[in-house]
């Protein structure tokens, strides 16, 4: 049986401006929530860290059936974003919402069925 859906995407040269902007990040998650109609639980966590090729914006939404997490690589500009919910989802919704806040030359998505075995 399978318990959810998991959305791994790599995203490529995002433009630089969008992911270095905490308020366009946290409107991107609040947008994405409401595309793939999820409910949040609670605001989303964003903040800036790390150093060197480390150093970038994270994102953390919860939703009720489970979570929204995304990184921002300022050194390259990439974005690393992954989505997971019991409830399905359209993959198509997450790449438009992606584009529309960021801007990417591409994306490596990979779509996964999540389950334990037992």
């Amino acid at each position: 049986m399978i318990w959810g859906r998991h959305m791994l995407m790599d995203i490529r040269s995002c433009c630089g401006l969008a992911i270095r902007n905490r308020n366009n990040i946290i409107a991107f998650s609040k947008k994405l929530v409401k595309d793939i109609d999820m409910q949040p639980f609670g605001e989303p966590f964003c903040e800036h860290f790390g150093t060197g090729n480390k150093a970038g914006y994270t994102l953390v939404q919860l939703i009720h059936t489970s979570n929204i997490v995304a990184h921002f690589v300022e050194e390259t500009d990439d974005m690393y974003l992954d989505v997971f919910s019991c409830k399905d989802f359209s993959e198509e919704d997450v790449k438009k919402c992606v584009v529309k806040h960021f801007h990417p030359i591409s994306m490596n998505i990979r779509m996964l069925d999540r389950a334990a075995l037992k």
